[in-house]
């Protein structure tokens, strides 16, 4: 198999001239307690008595910031003891829940999946059960009011467990009897490195029997063993990042190719491995999320968004969904990622798109809801797409630019 550079569609305006904040999107990674408002989180601490390590929004902006880009994943996790520490009673989760929501309405979503661990958030004495319930309340009052404001979103709670904390059958039990309330499905996080799925092979049997759909942290801190793991364990219907499957890859610059021909020296020769076939063929969606990707070193930051698999994984024909991970804690958006790629990559809105349509594909919804969810994405873009009267800007937004240059 031979690969080559993408190259942008002519007969559309460029993604960079064109307001893709407008256009209609589909989030599938995106932690609830990594996506509050900055501010959200000084007024809850405050309210709460909890410390924080600076006392102005802008101040605690810049705290997450400097946590975002170290480079590993422990150092980007660590965020995240005072983000929970704010959402352990009902009205604290319903609040951050009702904003999560709004936030993915103001950046375009039409459906997104909002995952987060209800484990974490039983200090202020609400059980498992009624932390799913107040978080379901928000999202709920969020939806009602979007749909008011004429902007139609769908939501769903990945129930999360932690992979350190050994809970995971009870949290799967959990998130079966919430499933007509709201759960659409099942996932773990935490540290990735000596916590395997093969670990709560149990849970995942059990969630199978259920008939739960399940998606897998993989292929992030670790490489490709627990991508590996997490198909045979964790019976993974989609990959948390998975970028590691690049790991499975060898691309060849020159040389022959299957026929003997010499290939030109731009034109890679590509290897898959056993798994990466496995994964492309069965088209195991890959929960990719770039900037996330650097900040915890899943990818080397060394050469930054252009050394992404994301670009090779796309030209392979792997079901590539792109995300933000933690919209607070990476400070960016679904629109703001799209940017990024479009710039670096040279995508054309029609491949943005196909990117836009690959998530609908790998929602956890029936086959009638995901052909629906496809149809108002294809409604939303083509517009913009023939270049008739779509919604177009002047230049990229400036912190866009600083974006892609990071």
């Amino acid at each position: 198999m031979t690969t080559t550079s993408s190259q942008p569609s002519a007969d559309a305006p460029s993604p960079l001239e064109t307001d893709l904040g407008s256009l209609p999107k589909v989030s599938l990674h995106d932690h609830l307690d990594g996506g509050l408002r900055v501010a959200t989180v000084l007024e809850l601490a405050r309210e709460a008595g909890v410390e924080v390590p600076a006392d102005t929004v802008d101040g605690l902006a810049d705290w997450f910031a400097e946590h975002a880009n170290g480079e590993s994943l422990e150092k980007y996790l660590e965020t995240f003891a005072l983000t929970t520490s704010v959402m352990q009673t009902r009205e604290q989760l319903r609040r951050v829940a009702r904003e999560f929501v709004e936030d993915l309405v103001a950046d375009g979503v039409v459906y997104g999946e909002i995952r987060w661990a209800p484990e974490q958030h039983l200090a202020g004495g609400l059980s498992l059960d009624e932390a799913v319930e107040a978080v379901q309340e928000g999202l709920d009052e969020a939806v009602d009011a979007a749909d008011a404001d004429g902007h139609v979103i769908r939501v769903g709670q990945l129930v999360t467990a932690m992979r350190h904390a050994d809970r995971a059958q009870e949290i799967a039990e959990l998130a079966v009897r919430h499933r007509d309330r709201g759960v659409v499905g099942f996932d773990i996080a935490g540290a990735e490195i000596g916590f395997p799925p093969s670990r709560f092979a149990d849970a995942f049997t059990y969630l199978a029997q259920q008939h739960l759909p399940v998606t897998v942290h993989a292929g992030e801190a670790e490489g490709l063993s627990s991508i590996q793991d997490a198909l045979v364990s964790g019976r993974a219907l989609r990959l948390g990042h998975g970028v590691r499957i690049a790991d499975d890859i060898r691309v060849e610059f020159g040389g022959l190719d299957e026929d003997g021909v010499p290939v030109d020296a731009d034109t890679g020769i590509v290897d898959l491995g056993p798994t990466a076939t496995w994964v492309r063929d069965r088209q195991i969606a890959l929960e990719v999320c770039p900037s996330s990707n650097l900040q915890t070193g899943a990818v080397d930051a060394g050469s930054g968004i252009a050394g992404h698999p994301i670009d090779l994984l796309v030209q392979l024909g792997f079901r590539v969904t792109v995300n933000t991970d933690n919209r607070l804690v990476s400070d960016v958006s679904l629109t703001d990622e799209l940017y990024l790629l479009a710039e670096t990559f040279g995508y054309s809105l029609s491949e943005l798109l196909d990117l836009q349509l690959n998530a609908a594909e790998a929602a956890f919804l029936s086959v009638d809801e995901r052909e629906e969810l496809a149809e108002i994405l294809v409604a939303g873009w083509s517009e913009a797409i023939s270049g008739a009267s779509g919604p177009v800007l002047e230049a990229l937004p400036a912190e866009d630019d600083d974006e892609a240059d990071a």
